[in-house]
């Protein structure tokens, strides 16, 4: 069996998703997967890294520096003869893959959406390669691990002095969900006519409770929504249980970053818009008619509930 090394970003106390991710990816691909996590807290967020038969946890990394975790994953890669190191193409695995891979003297491969077993090397879907790789994997596209935590936990002391670091990490103020973890994402579209009148998709994605607010890249652009709540090719890639696209044509970009959702819904009053091929149910008709009778009737069912 091969072996793949995953980087695992955690917070509070546990592995985050996109991590979980990439293990799933690497289990899938019929892989033996040891995960590395570094940072303040790592060695107690290891036994939370599901699927994996081993953690690593770095020691002597309570202030994050890429360039030094990159020295010491580089050399559990070697010390595991691991045929591959992943990690999710979030901003820190973006990062560190490069830096893993220069140590390594292989090629870097991000946003892969497949992964598979080559005897003792792994082909990746974002292009080819044979032998070993350094993979980022993309996000909302491989199924999380599961199952049980490592049965065998290490240590290992980061010993390259870094040349740059993290000193901190400021929560964001308004403690809204993102829309790559928020299980249902309300998202809205150059087909609201106002930025002002993104209150009715605040008000419908409230009524869910656990819904954050999306944006297609055109209102984006205009200024309407801030750039991380874009969905799309050149945002973030979404996988919630439920989407609801609310005055979006479905431009290609846009069903790049959300056609893998669950349960897609559209409302558009364009019977011919595009996102209506990919959706599960769509609603022809106004969404200022139809948003605020939606809203209100989730609030009935959950208040009934």
């Amino acid at each position: 069996m091969s072996k793949a090394v995953v980087f695992c970003e955690f917070a509070g106390g546990a592995v985050r998703r996109a991590s979980l991710e990439a293990i799933g990816a690497a289990k899938a691909a019929g892989a033996d997967v040891v995960a590395v996590l570094a940072g303040e807290g790592a060695d107690g967020a290891a036994a939370s890294a599901l699927g994996a038969s081993k953690a690593v946890a770095l020691t002597g990394a309570a202030e994050y520096s890429a360039d030094a975790v990159a020295h010491a994953v580089s050399e559990v890669v070697k010390a595991e003869g691991a045929a591959a190191f992943l990690a999710a193409a979030t901003y820190r695995g973006r990062d560190l893959s490069p830096r893993v891979a220069a140590h390594l003297d292989v090629t870097p491969f991000a946003d892969c959406v497949e992964l598979t077993a080559a005897g003792d090397s792994f082909h990746v879907k974002r292009g080819w390669l044979a032998g070993k790789a350094v993979a980022t994997t993309r996000l909302n596209v491989f199924p999380a691990a599961e199952g049980d935590g490592p049965s065998e936990t290490a240590t290992q002391g980061v010993s390259a002095e870094p040349k740059a670091r993290v000193t901190g990490v400021e929560a964001k103020g308004d403690a809204k969900l993102d829309v790559k973890e928020a299980p249902v994402v309300v998202s809205g579209g150059r087909g609201l006519q106002d930025p002002a009148d993104f209150k009715m998709i605040e008000e419908l994605a409230g009524a869910f409770g656990n819904a954050a607010v999306g944006a297609s890249r055109a209102v984006v652009d205009l200024g309407w929504r801030p750039h991380a709540e874009q969905v799309g090719q050149t945002g973030k890639v979404v996988a919630p249980q439920l989407y609801v696209a609310v005055g979006i044509s479905g431009a290609i970009q846009h069903l790049a970053g959300m056609r893998t959702s669950g349960t897609i819904v559209a409302i558009n009053k364009d019977a011919d818009a595009p996102i209506f091929k990919v959706a599960d149910y769509g609603i022809v008709g106004d969404a200022y008619e139809i948003v605020p009778k939606l809203t209100e009737a989730v609030k009935a069912a959950k208040a009934g509930s």
